[in-house]
């Protein structure tokens, strides 16, 4: 954007059309679409960057652990998500998701992560591909419906 901000709106309107005129507001800080703020969660991620690019076989305990650090974080949300998101960022870029939606949302943590583990077999994945990010991640939120834990003791 900041090098957008020295462009021409005519150069602008001529290489990307209508948007042109967005995109020289935005570079400008025009925007008068409303702020809406406490919006329900959409979904909510978690992912990590390797130092390395690593195979797909070794990725396994950084999904167990960014599995855990999603189900810490959902715990905080007063609504449910129905789906488990897996990405997958390339060597060369590429990005991979796999998302599956369970007939009930993930009601632990281990459930969860079992989720994410199998999202790979989704997909034929080259073996000898590389892999420079791995996130996990929530989505499809709904309102709970009821409570399942167990009931109070002296009801």
């Amino acid at each position: 954007m900041g090098e957008l901000r020295y462009l021409e709106l005519s150069a602008l309107e001529d290489k990307f059309g209508r948007y042109g005129v967005r995109l020289h507001e935005l570079a400008r800080g025009i925007d008068q679409n409303a702020v809406v703020p406490d919006r329900p969660t959409q979904s909510i991620s978690v992912e990590d960057t390797f130092e390395h690019d690593l195979p797909l076989s070794e990725t396994e305990p950084i999904i167990r652990r960014l599995a855990e650090k999603l189900w810490s974080a959902s715990r905080k949300e007063s609504r449910v998500a129905r789906t488990v998101v897996l990405k997958l960022k390339t060597s060369d870029f590429k990005i991979l998701k796999r998302s599956y939606t369970p007939s009930s949302p993930p009601s632990a943590c281990e459930e969860l992560t079992e989720i994410a583990l199998r999202l790979p077999e989704r997909v034929d994945l080259d073996p000898g591909r590389r892999y420079r990010l791995v996130g996990v991640g929530l989505s499809n939120f709904r309102e709970a419906e009821g409570t399942t834990g167990q009931p109070w003791l002296f009801e």
